[in-house]
């Protein structure tokens, strides 16, 4: 929370930001999805650097050059979807928790990037997201979904994937990109103002001839694993 404030109070003569990402999201025939997303990245480069944050990315080559696909990271804090947007070039946007998304700033950056609210405990509007994000995908955007459905100061220890998560991508057979974030949590829940470095990992991606036949169980576990082992083999090497 200090890393926070102090990025709020570092970027107050950028205040305009905030109403700038609300007029660009409600005027789409103005300004493209290309647009809107630089935006956003403007605005995380602008609080990386005020935060002393350093983001470094891994296997970029690893995504799918063309059409939609859907990235599954391991969730720690809530600079997560930030780090990904920060070394992803290519728009791309993020499911998250309605309750967690009516603040300010998270609200503007949902909006911006055209996002998706999910409101847990309303089974219909769950089945009504989950056939408009794989309608999205097959038309060609690419979404980030915490499998993990939140976090808990669980640094960078891999919880439980929920397999509904899964269900959009693999209705419309589309590649799932498992993210491996390590020390993500440290941006926000560490209170210092020290330099800090997080990674994002984008392993190889999992195409339908790979899961195909397999359950949404099967597909969270294979992806579990992977993004922990990744995490388990990194964490050894340090020592």
């Amino acid at each position: 929370m200090l890393r926070f404030i102090h990025v709020i109070i570092c970027n107050l003569p950028r205040i305009y930001m905030i109403p700038r990402m609300s007029y660009m999201a409600k005027h789409p025939e103005k300004y493209t999805e290309e647009e809107c997303y630089a935006y956003a990245r403007l605005a995380v480069r602008r609080m990386v650097r005020a935060g002393h944050i350093k983001t470094e990315g891994y296997g970029m080559e690893n995504l799918p050059k063309e059409g939609g696909y859907v990235m599954f990271p391991n969730h720690q804090g809530k600079y997560d979807a930030l780090g990904i947007i920060h070394t992803h070039k290519k728009p791309c946007t993020v499911v998250i928790d309605d309750a967690k998304s009516h603040v300010i700033l998270t609200t503007q950056f949902i909006e911006l990037l055209h996002g998706k609210r999910l409101i847990k405990d309303d089974a219909r509007a769950s089945v009504k997201l989950i056939k408009d994000v794989a309608e999205e995908v097959e038309a060609g955007r690419k979404y980030i979904i915490f499998p993990e459905g939140g976090y808990c100061h669980n640094h960078n220890v891999v919880c439980e994937f929920k397999p509904g998560c899964f269900k959009s991508a693999m209705r419309v057979k589309a590649p799932i990109v498992p993210i491996v974030l390590i020390d993500s949590y440290k941006v926000f829940e560490i209170w210092s103002l020290k330099k800090v470095k997080t990674q994002v990992h984008y392993l190889p991606a999992i195409y339908y001839d790979e899961y195909k036949g397999m359950t949404t169980s099967e597909v969270a576990e294979v992806v579990h694993d992977r993004i922990k082992k990744y995490i388990d083999d990194i964490l050894n090497k340090k020592g």
